[in-house]
């Protein structure tokens, strides 16, 4: 299963959102452009925007988006420790109720790193 773990996740990600764009929602296009435009180089480099974007996915516990911000702290070359670290205070501020999700993020980011 960890094989297929992120293809199955981009496959499905890429389908639902053509989907969903398709519809011409105007409100929903302008949210997508928001959340692309705002993890793009500013004030702040990419790869801290990724971290803080993990950070507050594990913390709202969305596996969706945990798995999103690991791949691209992945494609940004961030090391596994960097990320861990960035997880462990997730996973303090958002207490006890965020380590199934850092199961699966720890479980995704080794798919990350088998795929290549």
């Amino acid at each position: 299963m960890q094989d297929n773990i992120v293809k199955e996740f981009n496959d499905y990600r890429a389908k639902m959102n053509d989907k969903i764009l398709a519809d011409n929602n105007k409100i929903i296009k302008r949210i997508f452009n928001l959340d692309t435009n705002a993890f793009s180089e500013g004030a702040l480099d990419v790869k801290t925007k990724e971290l803080l974007g993990l950070t507050a996915s594990m913390v709202l516990r969305c596996d969706d988006c945990v798995r999103y911000h690991l791949e691209t702290c992945y494609k940004e070359g961030l090391k596994k420790e960097e990320v861990a670290e960035a997880m462990s205070i997730a996973t303090l501020i958002g207490g006890t109720i965020v380590i199934p999700h850092l199961r699966r993020a720890y479980e995704f980011w080794e798919a990350l790193e088998t795929q290549s």
